[in-house]
């Protein structure tokens, strides 16, 4: 079987992979936690385009399933857990005065990551929807938070930062279905709660700038669970 290795959907997903692994030592290394958000960002926008251009040129690939998980597990997964364990080892410990070895724990982070998007590869019925926090939420979540820590924007003590990753990790295993950006063509119908979220979101980025980042990925899960318990099909209000 002949593998092609270079595609253009394939070299964007290592483009993703190269920026997950600059922004792990950025945090790592040089305690850089905004660089480490924007190469987050970037890498999270590369991880959108490597699919979108798959589809498109109809160049889909077993290899290019296991190429995107990789990927994201450097990107989403190690790389926003980097920037968390800075957090707890710089941020006041207002409880916890034992050792730092606690702060190990914002590790879960990655273990679920990778779990998340082992039994992604795996479910079938992932399509229209996520079962879970997506890899991608959780890691700009914890990675907009750094950032915001590290300009004095926020204030977080290390529990809390740890309590973020504990909770994070959770919901990206969690049996909650949570739904897709990924649109079906451009009409309103089917796709009317996209444009409503998107909309609300570019909003929110406006008025809020980076504070609106942390709160898009909590309006997500937010409105993820109300629509569940409204429609547990989740048919209905996605159209």
């Amino acid at each position: 079987m002949r593998i092609r290795l270079f595609t253009v959907p394939n070299l964007l997903t290592l483009m993703n992979l190269l920026c997950g692994a600059l922004a792990v030592a950025a945090a790592f290394m040089h305690n850089d936690l905004t660089l480490a958000f924007w190469l987050i960002v970037a890498g999270v926008a590369f991880d959108f385009m490597d699919g979108f251009f798959a589809r498109m040129l109809r160049v889909s690939a077993p290899i290019g399933v296991q190429l995107d998980s990789l990927a994201d597990m450097i990107t989403s997964g190690l790389a926003p857990t980097a920037i968390l364990y800075r957090m707890c080892l710089g941020g006041p410990a207002l409880w916890w005065h034992g050792s730092s070895y606690v702060w190990l724990l914002v590790f879960v982070f990655a273990a679920f990551a990778a779990l998340r998007l082992a039994k992604f590869n795996v479910d079938d019925t992932q399509t229209d929807e996520f079962c879970g926090l997506p890899t991608p939420a959780a890691a700009l979540l914890a990675a907009s938070l750094g950032m915001l820590w590290q300009r004095g924007e926020v204030v977080l003590p290390a529990e809390a930062t740890l309590a973020v990753a504990l909770a994070s990790a959770g919901l990206m295993i969690a049996p909650l279905r949570m739904f897709s950006l990924k649109f079906h063509g451009f009409a309103w119908r089917g796709n009317r709660l996209r444009y409503l979220f998107l909309a609300v979101c570019a909003l929110s980025v406006i008025c809020l700038r980076t504070y609106s980042i942390p709160l898009v990925v909590v309006l997500y899960i937010a409105v993820s669970a109300v629509r569940r318990m409204v429609c547990p099909q989740g048919a209905a209000a996605a159209k």
